[in-house]
This record gives structure tokens, sequence and C-alpha cells, in this order.
């Protein structure tokens, strides 16, 4: 009789273990991070609470820490071709350490007018005024080296990411998460 039963119980033994391991599974939301609640305002002078205000569906979100890269955010910008492809929802967000004084985060915001006069980019750019570190923690990069690119749904959960200058290869990855079903 036992001869009868083993296979039976290895089968329940195994779909048992298959199902802990699924439930027990790191969702992606827990591994790659999440865009931090901030208030925010596009150059354009839009107010905009994050995550909260995201568009529906995805973004992408093209990050950057120094001036020294933007040519790193315009290779993403161009290689992904943001700019002709309206059905890519996209903001340039600079991560800037908040100087705590409003009349210099106005100098700052008046500086990067200066630097983006078309109406298109000034809706685009989102400086976020915040700890840089507090930013790469809660969005799981690596760090503030180099620009990064992240594709966020509309709760700001981080569903995939990339940093450094552009890569076709991880552009195709970024361009299927990006255009995936929303949830």
């Amino acid at each position: 009789m036992s001869t009868i039963w083993n296979p039976v119980l290895g089968w329940v033994a195994a779909a048992a273990a298959a199902f802990g391991f699924a439930a027990g599974a790191p969702h992606e939301e827990w591994v790659l991070g999440k865009l931090p609640p901030v208030a925010a305002k596009r150059l354009d002078d839009t107010p905009l609470m994050l995550p909260d205000e995201l568009p529906p569906g995805r973004t992408l979100a093209v990050v950057v820490f120094k001036g020294q890269q933007r040519e790193e955010a315009r290779s993403w910008i161009e290689g992904l071709q943001l700019r002709r492809d309206p059905a890519i929802a996209w903001l340039k967000m600079p991560v800037l350490a908040d100087p705590g004084d409003d009349k210099e985060r106005r100098g700052i915001e008046r500086r990067l007018q200066e630097r983006h006069a078309s109406g298109q980019d000034r809706g685009r750019l989102v400086p976020l005024f915040m700890d840089r570190d507090a930013f790469v923690r809660a969005t799981g990069l690596s760090g503030t080296q180099h620009a990064s690119v992240l594709v966020l749904d509309r709760r700001g959960n981080v569903l995939a990411r990339a940093e450094g200058p552009f890569n076709p290869a991880k552009a195709q990855a970024l361009r299927e998460t990006l255009l995936a079903q929303s949830d």
C-alpha cells in the first residue's frame, strides 16, 4: 500500500514547495524601489505631487544628479527617441540638494528655465530638491555617479532601471517594460 502513496505524497510535497516559493518570492516593487514622495514643480510652474500625480500608465524618468551627467541623459533621450514618440510619457528629473531656502530654490529654477527655453522642455523638467542619498536608497540605484533611467508605474514603483550612458540592450528592456500592459 505504501508504494501507491509515495508518488502521490511526493507530488503533493512538490506542489506545496512550489506554492511556498511563489508566495515567498520577492515582488518587483520590493526589489527595485519606489519614487519617494515629494512636492515638486515643473519648470513651467505646474505643481506636482510625486508619485501621486504621475501620468496614468507608466512613465520614464531620466534622472541626473550632477550637471556633468547631461550628456548621459541626452544619450537616453535621443537613443529612445523620446521627443518623437508621443506614446511614451517621460520626465527629466534633476535631483538637487535642497538649499533649504525658497529664494535659493527659485534662483536654481530660474537658471534651469534660462537653459531650457522651450515650453515643451519646461513641461517635462521636474527638479527635485531633496537628499540625493535618500533618493538613491528609495529607488534602488547604485549611486549618484551616473545618470539613471527609471520606468515608474502610477504609484511610483520602479519597474525597471538603467544607469550610465545609453545602451541599446538596456534601452530595449526599458522600452518593453514601459510599453507593457499597465496594471
